[in-house]
């Protein structure tokens, strides 16, 4: 399967991602990877690892829409199956959305549907909650409200501060997103499966 990224900084995800490519623990390959920050950190890594790169300022655009639409080009034109948000600072738009219907998926730091939209550590530590965690889900036009594909729990300890908790999530994100593309990828082809 044919994977596009769309980051917005430091791409640790996407890291992940285009490791587990590498050792095979994906049956994907990164075709291409987007940044709507053409000073993004991650655009340099992934150049590094010879992933092909693009860096869109949003503010070059008249609208979302034709920003979203040169997105869309660039995704079809490196034939991408799979499009997956990490660290990715947007909401998506219905270009996208239209474009790639089920099938642009995303990560975020909770165990959805607890603590949708920003800030979701500092809600999870305020609301007294005894674990946290992660999820991958698919996007849709509800913030972080698209079905679940995979999720990973993180205890909440004693002392712990917005920082210490954001740092144990983000470790398991680098576990958890690979194994739910992988997911992804296993329905698909079991649908195609039963197709043929």
């Amino acid at each position: 399967m044919s994977l596009g990224i769309l980051i917005s900084g430091r791409g640790s995800n996407m890291d992940a991602i285009i490791a587990a490519t590498k050792t095979h623990a994906l049956d994907a390959t990164v075709a291409v990877v987007i940044s709507d920050n053409p000073n993004a950190e991650g655009i340099k890594k992934a150049k590094k690892q010879g992933v092909v790169t693009f860096g869109l300022n949003v503010n070059d655009f008249a609208s979302k829409k034709e920003y979203e639409e040169d997105v869309v080009k660039i995704l079809k034109g490196h034939g991408v199956d799979l499009l997956c948000l990490a660290g990715y600072m947007r909401i998506v738009g219905d270009t996208l959305l239209t474009e790639f219907e089920n099938k642009i998926i995303n990560i975020h730091p909770s165990l959805l549907p607890a603590f949708r939209g920003l800030n979701p550590q500092k809600k999870a530590l305020e609301s007294g909650v005894k674990y946290a965690g992660c999820t991958v889900h698919y996007v849709t036009n509800i913030l972080d409200g698209g079905p679940i594909i995979d999720q990973d729990i993180v205890a909440i300890i004693e002392n712990d501060t917005e920082k210490t908790l954001s740092d144990r999530i983000l470790e398991k994100e680098h576990g958890l997103y690979p194994r739910a593309i992988q997911k992804v990828i296993q329905s698909t082809a079991t649908k195609k499966g039963e197709i043929a």
